[in-house]
């Protein structure tokens, strides 16, 4: 007789749990019932391309996840759940899983339209004042066409002035050094002559400077 409440506390508390357990149970599976794999693709709706980096939020659990690449995403959601879709350069797009399905997957194809904004006219001018600008315009300096660049880059004076700066190379150089040695092989056992006493040099010297060769040129 002693043991007899022992034994219907212990069934009482097998009762409970075994209770507790099928109530655990029909819960979970009446939560479980209601997810689905929401599945799809975002594209555009004059093209049909794919909108990557889309970003897809359930606004009921705050969950959500990004598009890739090629605009297909992929995550768990409820039935009746509503998404909200998002793009830079998009419209938001909103969808409510349909609480119908009977399948455990749902896929669609969401279309983003493009949102176009109009912006007002900005003129930017480099001037502040139509006075600085009209001393610019008068004082710009047109730059020269290729022609003129030839014809500058082939003036006779340039040419002598570059190659007076230009150094000798090693051609110069040795041909410099044979004409010195012919020279003095030429003139050897006699006296070599100096062109500063040379009268058809100074004829010709005087020749070119009545001419105006020795005149610098405007550049």
């Amino acid at each position: 007789m002693k043991m007899y409440p022992v034994i219907c506390i212990l069934i009482f508390l097998l009762l409970s749990l075994v209770t507790i357990a099928q109530r655990n149970q029909q819960e979970q599976e009446e939560y479980y019932k209601d997810l689905v794999q929401f599945s799809g693709a975002v594209v555009t709706g004059d093209s049909l391309h794919p909108v990557a980096f889309t970003h897809i939020i359930d606004r009921n659990t705050g969950f959500g996840t990004i598009s890739d690449y090629y605009g297909y995403f992929s995550f768990v959601a409820r039935k009746g759940d509503t998404i909200t879709f998002s793009a830079i350069g998009f419209k938001k797009g909103r969808f409510v899983i349909p609480d119908t399905i009977h399948s455990n997957r749902y896929t669609m194809f969401q279309v983003m339209t493009s949102d176009t904004v109009y912006l007002t006219e900005t003129v930017i001018y480099p001037w502040p004042t139509k006075e600085q600008f009209k001393e610019a315009f008068l004082n710009i300096k047109i730059p020269d066409d290729d022609l003129e660049i030839a014809r500058k880059n082939l003036d006779r004076y340039e040419l002598y002035v570059r190659a007076q700066e230009m150094p000798m190379d090693g051609s110069m150089n040795y041909r410099n050094y044979i004409d010195q040695t012919v020279s003095k092989l030429y003139y050897a056992g006699q006296t070599q002559p100096i062109s500063l006493l040379n009268p058809f040099a100074w004829a010709q010297f005087i020749q070119a400077w009545q001419d105006g060769k020795f005149k610098r040129k405007e550049r």
